[in-house]
């Protein structure tokens, strides 16, 4: 009989708590009635581990006093982008000068033109130092000093941007005399060309008719001055020299003076109208061409020839011209 026992096959289901405990003395394993037979064994409990419909999953044991933790939902955090980023700007005439504190003009535009291939600017500031504030991205920032200019690329993300542009520039500014004698503005005006006169080669045109007073702001170098007195042959060229973070005052002396010519029929008479003068130098070169009853001509100091054609008559004299020393020259139509 105990050997019938120890064969049943669900010994393996039974919790600790309920091993078999030895059978007292005289007590029977037979079922009671006195049945004969063998009793059927139990059927074995089954557990699963399946929770029943509906109810949320149990964690899972890990041993005593742990569960597993479910991971907590992933969170992507982005950083937030602003929506327009400082721009501060500034302009000195170099790494060691000061700044430029006026007349300076800036612009922003895109690094890639527009559908019609121009570039085109975004923003237009008049300010010494301005603050602006753009949109995330790449730009280049232009800014102009006179015929002075600079440019760079700058890039705005998520921080102030401060950006100081290097100008190396100077003032430029010419008057011209006779002697100790100013010559008034607006009978005289310069053009102004880069590089000496005695260098070889053509040279670049960078200023144009300025007038006496006006300030030209270049950039660091040699220059020559053409300074035009009049507009026959009182041409005087200068070189000069600008340096950055000053004003360079230039005078022009010409050696010249202001001549009216007359035609009359009788000393100190009226002039006669509608007669066409040519100044000559004494070589044959055409200096001057006018028509007037009494035209003024700016000649440099020298000596001419003048030519006058009326009613199909023509007169002539020579003449000479001292600096300084402005007059009439009349010639008689006889």
């Amino acid at each position: 009989m105990q050997r019938f026992v120890n064969s049943l096959p669900f010994s393996g289901f039974l919790s600790p708590s309920s091993t078999p405990q030895p059978a007292p003395p005289g007590a029977s394993l037979m079922p009671p009635g006195g049945g004969g037979g063998v009793p059927s064994p139990p059927s074995p409990v089954m557990q699963t581990l399946a929770p029943p419909p509906g109810a949320p999953p149990a964690p899972v044991p890990l041993g005593p006093g742990a569960t597993a933790a479910l991971p907590p939902a992933a969170t992507t955090i982005t950083p937030a982008v602003p929506k327009e980023v400082p721009l501060a700007l500034a302009a000195r005439y170099g790494r060691d000068s000061t700044a430029i504190n006026g007349g300076v003009v800036w612009r922003v535009y895109p690094v890639r033109p527009d559908i019609t291939g121009s570039f085109r600017p975004l923003r237009e500031d008049r300010n010494p130092t301005p603050n602006l504030a753009l949109p995330p991205g790449d730009y280049v920032v232009h800014v102009a000093f006179g015929l002075a200019s600079a440019a760079k690329t700058v890039r705005l993300r998520d921080e102030p941007v401060r950006e100081v542009f290097d100008l190396p520039a100077g003032g430029l500014r010419i008057e011209g005399r006779v002697g100790n004698v100013r010559i008034p503005a607006g009978q005289i005006a310069f053009d102004v060309f880069h590089g000496s006169q005695f260098e070889p080669g053509d040279k670049r045109q960078v200023a144009q008719a300025v007038m006496t007073g006006d300030v030209v702001v270049l950039p660091e170098g040699t220059y020559h001055i053409v300074s035009n007195y009049g507009d026959s042959n009182a041409v005087v060229r200068s070189d000069i020299r600008v340096q950055p973070g000053k004003l360079t005052d230039v005078t022009v002396t010409h050696r010249a003076a202001v001549i009216t010519l007359k035609l009359v029929s009788d000393r100190g008479g009226e002039a006669l109208a509608n007669t066409n003068w040519t100044v000559l130098t004494p070589g044959g070169d055409v200096i001057k061409e006018s028509i007037g009853a009494f035209p003024r001509v700016v000649l440099a100091e020298g000596d001419y020839r003048a030519i006058a054609r009326n009613d199909g008559r023509s007169f002539e004299r020579d003449f000479k011209v001292i600096t300084g020393v402005d007059g009439e020259i009349e010639l008689l139509a006889r």
